[in-house]
């Protein structure tokens, strides 16, 4: 999410708890992230639009990045 973030001129914060709206993380760089996870675990992420719908944090994105994997 750093590398992502970073790529765009972006930092990202030390808190998890921090919005993503207010850092400037779209569902766009979400597909990335998505990609780059797939790119270095070899699996394919499976998720749908009403799960992202809930991703309002960093935290959550790591979170639903951990649970996807788990599945």
């Amino acid at each position: 999410m750093a590398q992502v973030l970073k790529n765009q001129g972006k930092v990202l914060p030390d808190d998890d708890a921090a919005d993503l709206r207010e850092i400037g993380f779209r569902s766009l760089d979400f597909s990335e992230l998505a990609l780059r996870v797939e790119d270095e675990t070899g699996e394919e992420l499976n998720f749908d639009a009403p799960g992202l719908r809930r991703i309002a944090t960093v935290g959550d994105v790591l979170d639903f990045l951990v649970e996807l994997q788990k599945q």
